[in-house]
């Protein structure tokens, strides 16, 4: 079955939208399947998330910061892992928390996601990057 690889290009902690290349990628399949997303890094992760409203991305960015603060907070001191920055290791325990793979439903060329649902990568770190997920349609 097709399979293929999206390069992300982020700007910094937050979420970023692909919905739009996951359904090109699904468009010519006839059938149903089974749409395998997994990203390639290990500071980041992939979410279904609400698509029609931004502040609940900028909720979701800002509760997980609360959640998990940079490693420069005091509440973070037992850090060890630091020598990528003070967003590193954070952004570590943040992918740990969150997934770094989906499974949506295709049909006819369709993904299967409801009225609001938007595939996105959730970027956690601070500093620009160019983030790899694999696309994989199984029948």
């Amino acid at each position: 079955m097709p399979q293929t690889i999206l390069t992300i290009a982020t700007s910094g902690q937050g979420l970023y939208e692909f919905t739009g290349e996951a359904r090109r990628f699904v468009s010519g399949y006839s059938g149903e399947g089974l749409l395998t997303l997994f990203v390639r890094h290990t500071s980041c992760s992939l979410l279904i998330q609400e698509n029609a409203d931004p502040s609940v991305q900028d909720d979701l960015t800002r509760f997980l910061r609360r959640l998990v603060p940079s490693a420069d907070d005091p509440s973070m001191r037992w850090i060890t892992h630091d020598s990528e920055g003070p967003d590193d290791m954070p952004a570590h325990i943040k992918a740990a928390l969150t997934p770094v793979s989906l499974s949506v439903p295709v049909n006819d060329g369709r993904l299967l996601l409801g009225t609001w649902q938007g595939i996105y990568l959730f970027e956690h770190r601070d500093r620009p990057h160019r983030r790899s997920v694999v696309l994989h349609l199984s029948p």
